[in-house]
């Protein structure tokens, strides 16, 4: 750890990733942008557990001789619970405020209010489908490496020289803190382990290739939407990182059932 951000306790930093994307009852007790960084290198490992736990419904469905679909939709449901739906939020207001046209200070205000506006509503709507009927025919192992590949973009986005779009809140206590070369040595290590686990998932011949393929794609993705919103809004906002982790999901979820 030493060589990505700051010196710190590592537990922290867990405790930090799991208490702010996951539901599940840590405390969290240090907090301070050292931290943040720890966290954000660790978000992968966050979404890896998340993974595993709330994509069960897809292989107990199967099990079932349930439609595919419906394990699905199970699974994408309790993603969302175990998150809290924090990123489709983010997704929303991002949506809601990119949508508006408006410049970015008024942009940001739109993304501050509670409401969801009707491009956050058909944004979340399309992006839950998509996911949804994907993972249908991706399965639980690209499932898992969705949720990876979606807090995978975390990295890339607190990586220093990303600047905070505003005062206050949780994009300008993470924004920068991730320093170089975590976010390339964590990107290698998830391909890795992507690699590794696909050829025992029954994807088919190229297994070894289709899951890292949909983290590259899910990766490349997010950060397309990335340098969009940097562009519009100046930089990125807890929302900015909701709204990446959502679209690494999904475009990971298409791949992957695409090619597999």
């Amino acid at each position: 750890m030493r060589g990505f951000v700051r010196v710190g306790r590592p537990v922290d930093g867990w405790r930090f990733s799991a208490g702010t994307l996951t539901v599940f009852p840590v405390r969290v007790g240090r907090v301070d942008r050292t931290v943040a960084g720890q966290a954000m290198v660790l978000a992968p490992v966050v979404g890896l557990v998340l993974g595993l736990v709330a994509g069960l419904p897809l292989p107990l469905v199967a099990l079932l001789h349930g439609p595919p679909l419906l394990g699905a939709a199970l699974a994408v449901g309790a993603l969302a619970v175990l998150t809290r739906g924090l990123h489709l939020d983010g997704l929303a207001d991002l949506a809601d405020g990119l949508g508006s046209g408006k410049p970015a200070a008024e942009a940001l205000d739109i993304m501050k209010k509670s409401d969801i506006g009707p491009f956050g509503v058909m944004t979340l709507v399309l992006t839950l489908l998509i996911q949804a009927a994907a993972a249908a025919g991706a399965g639980y192992a690209a499932f898992v490496t969705a949720c990876a590949a979606g807090r995978l973009t975390l990295v890339w986005a607190c990586r220093a020289g990303v600047p905070a779009a505003r005062q206050g809140g949780l994009g300008a206590m993470v924004a920068g803190t991730v320093r170089p070369p975590a976010p390339w040595l964590v990107t290698v290590a998830a391909l890795l382990a992507a690699g590794f686990a696909a050829p025992g998932t029954g994807i088919g011949t190229a297994g070894a290739l289709v899951l890292p393929a949909g983290l590259l794609a899910g990766l490349g993705a997010a950060l397309l939407l990335l340098r969009h919103a940097r562009r519009r809004l100046g930089g990125i906002t807890g929302d900015v990182l909701g709204a990446l982790v959502e679209a690494a999901t999904a475009t990971t979820l298409v791949v992957c059932a695409l090619l597999g």
